[in-house]
């Protein structure tokens, strides 16, 4: 199976105990998961105390991609040359990730993903 980049509503859920984000992340075991640094980010940015120690679990099993310069250059292309006043920064930047390491976005919310030159797999947060 090909490696996938997952987003953070998708590890949210996960750690949330989302069936479908369970199922998902379950199904790529044996392949390379990946997430962006900026992922990671959000993840602490809305965690609570008595969660650390399972996200960071989770976290420490997954291939995390730092920012680099073509990343930050692809993401300004996104950000510039996409007319949406919902297109944030952050997602601009977790595309170009998908998009430079040519992997598959896997996302509960493709609206944030407008970007035609990425892979796209949307996974329910049911």
């Amino acid at each position: 199976m090909k490696p996938v980049l997952v987003d953070t509503d998708v590890l949210i859920n996960f750690l949330r105990g989302k069936q479908q984000a369970k199922e998902f992340l379950l199904s790529h075991l044996g392949s390379p998961i990946l997430c962006s640094v900026i992922t990671v980010a959000e993840i602490f940015a809305g965690m609570r105390p008595h969660e650390e120690e399972k996200t960071r679990a989770l976290l420490d099993n997954l291939e995390v991609i730092p920012v680099t310069r073509a990343i930050a250059e692809k993401a300004g292309l996104y950000k510039g040359g996409i007319r949406s006043h919902s297109l944030e920064l952050d997602d601009c930047l977790i595309a170009a990730t998908a998009h430079l390491r040519k992997v598959t976005l896997a996302t509960g919310n493709e609206r944030h993903y407008p970007m035609n030159d990425i892979g796209k797999t949307v996974v329910s947060c049911e």
